[in-house]
């Protein structure tokens, strides 16, 4: 018998079968089955999407898990969370305060961030020393105004008036008083995103992400990049010198989350890659560093998993040590090269629609099969 091992597994989450934690754990489950003298550790991935809160839970010991009440994006109440860990960083998740899958239906000009500005005005004061924001999953295109406005900004018309919430507002916009925005807490703001779409333009946030949620025309982009450009023609007009020097439309990422990217930046906010900061903070390279194997995975391993997503930091964490990483996906359409093994859970399971129906499960025994192979 082979002396133990131990094993990182650090999959993302497989989308609309299983969250990542539980990728995780059904892939342990299998490995123990097999070599049970084996150190198994647990880091479940994400990008910054729905399901970033639960991978800091799962893979960051000490964190605590507190109630939010909100606004929804489409103004009705929604019980939401944030994520206080243990030296003192807040985590907020955009997807569960103003995510779209909150919507009953789309909303593409009335939607808004407000409830995800509240739940990180939460976080601040609760005392949190750092913030890491984690904005994927967004269901409204207003450029972050809903954020900003309960951070204390002020989006006024000609008359003076606070503009109404969302992509419509912004039409009317005329001042971006940012001038009494909450500073920064201590430690600063980092902002997960795996995109780095600019705020306007052919790959800006209404033309690429504004059909997702909800324009169905050309018209209805064009109305709702007319609102952005509007935005950034007041934050260059009225906001205050150091803002408009940090609010830049072409910066990569501003327009991730329909412009919150955007409206973050004038905060003060850092942008950076999702999955890095992902990683960083649950700490995987250094449990990796530490470890003989690692298995990673997500729902589809594409030509896209190496631009940003979580295999691909996990790739680079384990690219300076000795430890072997392992792919497990419910489909490969990719070369698989940089991986010692690779299982494709459609391939194991007979077809994709058995894999997606019992996902842990197929999960779990690809677990057992790496082992037997490892």
């Amino acid at each position: 018998m082979t002396a133990p091992s131990t094993i990182v597994f650090a999959p993302d989450s497989f989308k609309g079968s299983a969250t990542a934690r539980h990728a995780a754990s059904a892939m342990a489950r299998g490995w123990a089955s097999v070599r049970p003298l084996d150190t198994l550790v647990l880091k479940p991935m994400a990008d910054g999407g729905e399901g970033t809160l639960d991978a800091f839970e799962a893979a960051v010991p000490g964190s605590t898990r507190l109630p939010v009440s909100v606004i929804g994006p489409d103004d009705r109440p929604v019980d939401a969370s944030w994520l206080l860990l243990a030296d003192g960083t807040g985590v907020v998740e955009l997807a569960n305060t103003s995510g779209i899958t909150l919507l009953s239906e789309r909303r593409p000009h009335d939607a808004h961030s407000r409830g995800f500005g509240q739940a990180i005005v939460a976080a601040l004061d609760a005392g949190v020393r750092r913030l890491v924001l984690a904005i994927g999953g967004s269901s409204s295109t207003d450029g972050g105004v809903g954020v900003l406005d309960e951070l204390g900004a002020r989006f006024l018309d000609a008359t003076g008036r606070s503009v109404r919430a969302g992509n419509r507002g912004l039409h009317d916009l005329v001042i971006a008083d940012l001038h009494a925005l909450r500073p920064l807490p201590p430690g600063g703001v980092d902002v997960l995103c795996d995109v780095t779409n600019p705020l306007l333009g052919a790959s800006g946030a209404a033309e690429i992400y504004g059909p997702q949620k909800g324009a169905a025309t050309d018209e209805a982009v064009h109305v709702l990049e007319a609102g952005l450009a509007t935005l950034d023609r007041a934050v260059s007009r009225s906001a205050p010198a150091a803002r408009r020097a940090v609010a830049d439309p072409t910066h990569p990422g501003a327009g991730a989350a329909g412009g919150v990217g955007f409206g973050l930046l004038a905060w003060g906010a850092r942008l950076v890659p999702g999955s890095t900061g992902v990683a960083d903070v649950c700490g995987l390279p250094a449990a990796i560093a530490s470890c003989d194997a690692v298995v990673t995975g997500e729902g589809s391993f594409d030509s896209q998993s190496a631009a940003g997503k979580a295999v691909s930091a996990v790739l680079a964490a384990a690219s300076s040590g000795a430890a072997r990483v392992e792919l497990v996906a419910g489909r490969i359409s990719a070369p698989t090269e940089q991986f010692a093994d690779t299982l494709s859970l459609t391939v194991l399971a007979g077809s994709a629609e058995a894999a997606q129906a019992e996902a842990e499960y197929w999960l779990q025994v690809a677990g057992a099969t790496l082992a037997e192979r490892y």
